[in-house]
């Protein structure tokens, strides 16, 4: 069961993963992350657990925020666990570089703006 005390916690998650998969394609070409495997399963993993810790945040926070894609974010998880043989490499960097910063500061504002003390209650 999920429970609403937990939420905080999975943001937080989300911002720190975020926040590696940014950091890890800062100044990389395109060609360069697909060329780098390091690199390119570090940001693969990473927006793995992003999903992964979308998927673990309660109805209630997801349905309070709608204009997040959350089946797109948790689908991404989806296929990146389970159909990684489906993997485009261009949806990949595009999730790092076009997706992740909105995420990032999404999430964050989330993390300073909600009132956690009611929220968890």
């Amino acid at each position: 069961m999920r429970e609403r005390a937990r939420d905080r916690g999975r943001l937080q998650d989300m911002l720190e993963y975020a926040q590696n998969a940014m950091q890890f394609a800062e100044g990389v070409s395109y060609e360069e992350f697909l060329t780098d495997r390091m690199r390119y399963f570090a940001i693969m993993k990473n927006i793995e657990i992003i999903g992964e810790a979308a998927n673990m945040l309660t109805n209630d926070f997801r349905n309070l925020h709608p204009e997040l894609p959350w089946n797109q974010i948790i689908g991404m998880r989806h296929v990146l666990v389970h159909g990684y043989a489906q993997i485009s490499d261009l949806k990949l960097w595009r999730t790092v570089t076009n997706d992740l910063p909105p995420l990032y500061q999404f999430v964050s504002q989330c993390l300073s703006n909600i009132n956690w003390e009611d929220w968890e209650k």
